[in-house]
């Protein structure tokens, strides 16, 4: 059997459709598992052993421009993904994806599996699945193997990200020119786009003088860099900047790419981070994470976003994660942390 899964989402999206990857490789003996993805979120599975081939696409739209090279390379890749002629073509979101499932439909499958509302709407999707907002977004992917005949798993599936050996080099090298241990320190992160989700300065700063004093951790602080009015993707410069401002000793930020900051992750004692695709890469890591979330009546819920992971947790606030108090959310960490007070 041959398989595409399609995933043109971010990066936090990709990683939750690992354990769906997992559980197909697992359960259909000799399956040649593809991924489409694109080329801002592909290096999510570099390494994974459930992808035997990952296709990668160039956005044509990016930042409000529009590439036509790009455009012809999608073309080219079109015709290069018929040729290969899969038994199964998958769309793996949760949601109804209009523009993915025509673009699962252009590869003409045998069969295509797509979650939508009304199939009529696409001419030639042969298995399509109702929405289900009451399942975590890992199950929702799950799912969408049983056309395929294969079975919900018997246990709950976590995320799977392998960390490439230069993050590691990274961290490595970065840790010692501070120096600062592995597991010696806790990592306190922004990035989650709305203010009601980020932690405010007298919380970064509370929090990392009590992980100093009580639990003799440092915190390495870091958020997405950028400004917030960025087209492509938001940064959290200027949020970050009243607690850069504060010159606290315990606080060592740092500002820099994704895959730098996920080998920091993998070497901290444990994480902090608001809902955001760090957030779900942290809850795959050796020290876990502690998510935060707020204002859930209106904005994505943990039931179906929250973090994933032997050692993953999760604070909800009502309507601000500023409104948690220290208390709770110490108690929390030093549950991930295994440490107590002094």
């Amino acid at each position: 059997m041959k398989v595409l899964v399609i995933k043109r989402d971010k990066l936090g999206d990709l990683l939750l459709a690992t354990p769906m990857l997992a559980h197909l490789k697992r359960s259909v003996p000799g399956v040649e598992v593809h991924l489409l993805a694109n080329d801002y979120n592909a290096w999510v599975v570099e390494g994974n052993p459930d992808v035997d081939r990952v296709w990668v696409y160039r956005r044509v739209r990016s930042g409000g421009r529009v590439s036509i090279a790009a455009a012809w390379d999608g073309i080219r890749l079109g015709f290069a993904l018929r040729t290969q002629k899969f038994d199964w073509v998958i769309v793996a979101n949760g949601d109804e994806s209009p523009r993915a499932i025509r673009r699962a439909l252009s590869v003409k499958g045998k069969r295509t599996v797509a979650v939508c509302g009304i199939a009529s709407n696409f001419p030639g999707l042969s298995d399509p699945l109702p929405v289900e907002d009451s399942l975590h977004e890992v199950e929702r992917m799950l799912r969408l193997l049983g056309p395929l005949g294969v079975p919900m798993p018997a246990m709950a599936e976590a995320p799977r990200y392998v960390l490439p050996a230069r993050s590691a080099e990274f961290a490595a090298r970065w840790l010692g020119e501070r120096g600062l241990k592995p597991g010696g320190y806790i990592v306190l992160g922004l990035g989650a786009r709305r203010p009601k989700k980020q932690p405010s300065t007298r919380q970064v700063l509370g929090w990392s003088a009590h992980f100093k004093r009580e639990w003799g951790l440092d915190t390495v602080f870091m958020w997405t860099p950028g400004k917030s009015d960025d087209p492509l993707y938001p940064g959290d410069d200027a949020t970050a900047q009243p607690v850069l401002d504060a010159q606290a000793s315990q606080v060592i930020p740092h500002r820099g790419p994704i895959r730098e900051a996920l080998g920091l992750v993998w070497s901290a004692r444990t994480s902090l981070f608001p809902d955001s695709g760090l957030m779900h890469f942290a809850a795959a890591s050796p020290g876990g994470v502690l998510g935060f979330f707020a204002e859930t009546d209106v904005s994505p819920h943990p039931r179906q976003w929250g973090p994933r992971g032997p050692r993953a947790i999760f604070l909800e606030a009502a309507k601000s994660v500023q409104e948690l108090g220290d208390a709770e959310v110490m108690a929390a960490v030093a549950r991930l942390a295994n440490v107590t007070d002094r």
